[in-house]
């Protein structure tokens, strides 16, 4: 992606409208931790805390072009010329950014309107102009990612499963959301000692996420531990 020297003042606007408008947490099936953007770099972002969970961690001093392979996770969603894609948890747009280049529609999604409001402020930094329109931002709940019916023909949930409760409600009323035969796609950290992401004891492992999109009624499950590193990847159907 581009960079330019005009971001570094939007995360100075950032920062700013986010320390005045740190959100509660109240009934929220999962919540952000308030981080702090580093170095000019929105793909880094403050470790968060157990107790307050955030989405899109991207984990502060480590380069996650390197560990996620953005691209090898986009090959694995096909031809996405004709489609809409959801990014649930979308954070500081490290998929959306890319998917809106690749995509006829790119939904990113969040609970936080830091980021939110992030993504709108710099969508003419980081995106050529022909894209621009393909990028809509959205602001959900925690325990709904607020998309329309049959909306949406994939989706993806990075690093962010983990922080959902009632994660067997969600995946259920997500499929609403999902086109019949559309695709959810959910990366989260093995659970196991890693050289980087949360606290072991808040991940969530593979097989139980297996268990809870069988439960949700999801079909064609499959899983791949190995593409990634530190990372399971699980894809379902509608």
């Amino acid at each position: 992606m581009r960079r330019s020297p005009l971001l570094f003042l939007s995360f100075l606007m950032l920062s700013a409208w986010g320390c005045q408008n740190t959100p509660g947490t109240g009934d929220s099936s999962y919540t952000h931790e308030d981080t702090t953007l580093q170095d000019g770099d929105p793909n880094a972002f403050a470790m968060p805390k157990p107790q307050s969970p955030g989405i899109d961690s991207d984990y502060v001093n480590t380069n996650r072009v390197i560990w996620q392979k953005p691209e090898v996770v986009i090959n694995l969603l096909g031809n996405l010329q004709n489609k809409t894609v959801a990014d649930i948890g979308a954070g500081t747009g490290f998929f959306a950014f890319r998917l809106a280049q690749k995509a006829k529609k790119v939904i990113a999604i969040d609970i936080d309107p830091r980021f939110i409001n992030y993504l709108d402020s710099v969508r003419v930094l980081e995106l050529p102009e022909q894209y621009q329109k393909h990028l809509e931002t959205r602001l959900a709940r925690a325990d709904d990612p607020q998309l329309q019916p049959n909306e949406a023909d994939v989706v993806i949930i990075v690093n962010t499963f983990m922080y959902i409760k009632n994660q067997i409600q969600y995946l259920e009323n997500l499929k609403k959301g999902i086109t019949p035969g559309g695709l959810l796609l959910i990366i989260d950290f093995k659970k196991k000692r890693t050289p980087l992401g949360p606290p072991s004891e808040i991940r969530v492992p593979l097989f139980q996420v297996e268990d809870q999109l069988y439960q949700a009624g999801y079909t064609n499950i499959q899983t791949n531990d190995t593409a990634l590193d530190y990372q399971y990847i699980v894809t379902a159907r509608n």
